[in-house]
């Protein structure tokens, strides 16, 4: 039985009522999201869950208001507890709803989701898994629709998708017009094989002001900067790298 709450330096997330239960790649997300990003004001997290990127947002970005959309209401009871038990409650809230119909009344200049994955695979017996981890409510082209409504134009967003549905994704965000600038594909270890992509995409050449790039290669059609990189959560000996300690520092209790 998994872990019913997680306790981090800053807040603690209770998940006993949440299909999607913490995990270290959704961690990986918030911390390198949250290193990479420069400034944010308004932030929106599509399928919030647990509400865990949220909260660690919500520490990184110390004046930022965020909101936490999310359809499963036993999740979004869940995450609201969450909020209002963190030293940042006032400055967060949950939406109940569908993100494909929901009309907020702003955009935001960052916007955070960790979507349905596994379009293709077999599904799980437990619908409520199910729908957090299959594209059978949000698909890709449709979340790409809601993200296009609510991101300002100068705004960036982060997704967390499998290392090999990634490329697909990368081509429907570049036919909206985003431009995946940070890419990090994430091993479990230096022994295994990619298995989650984190990147973080924006329109054009608002890069430049919004993210801490560190420039590389360019791309000789759009003249925009790819920063790619590859990570490793362990090493050969079964430890924390030295790069993962580095980004989860700030969050996880004991690192």
């Amino acid at each position: 039985m998994a872990n019913q709450f997680f306790r981090f330096r800053q807040f603690t997330v209770h998940q006993e009522d949440c299909a999607m239960k913490v995990c270290t790649d959704a961690c990986l997300q918030g911390a390198y999201t949250a290193s990479k990003i420069t400034s944010a004001k308004r932030i929106l997290d599509i399928g919030t869950g647990t509400g865990l990127l949220s909260l660690m947002l919500a520490q990184r970005f110390t004046d930022a208001s965020i909101t936490a959309l999310e359809l499963d209401t036993a999740a979004a009871a869940q995450a609201t507890r969450n909020f209002a038990a963190a030293p940042w409650a006032s400055r967060m809230k949950v939406v109940v709803g569908d993100a494909r119909t929901l009309k907020l009344e702003r955009q935001f200049d960052l916007i955070i989701t960790n979507p349905p994955f596994y379009e293709e695979d077999l599904k799980s017996p437990d619908p409520l898994r199910n729908q957090a981890m299959h594209a059978t409510t949000l698909s890709y082209p449709a979340l790409l629709d809601v993200i296009d409504e609510h991101l300002s134009d100068n705004g960036v967003f982060s997704v967390l998708l499998p290392y090999t549905p990634f490329a697909a994704f990368e081509k429907l965000a570049l036919k909206k017009g985003f431009f995946a600038r940070q890419v990090v594909h994430v091993r479990h270890s230096v022994n295994h094989e990619h298995f989650r992509t984190i990147a973080i995409f924006g329109r054009g050449v608002v890069f430049e002001t919004v993210l801490a790039i560190d420039r590389k290669e360019g791309d000789a059609e759009m003249g925009i900067a790819r920063y790619e990189e590859t990570m490793s959560i362990r090493n050969g000996e079964n430890e924390y790298t030295p790069e993962f300690i580095a980004l989860l520092h700030p969050y996880y209790l004991y690192l």
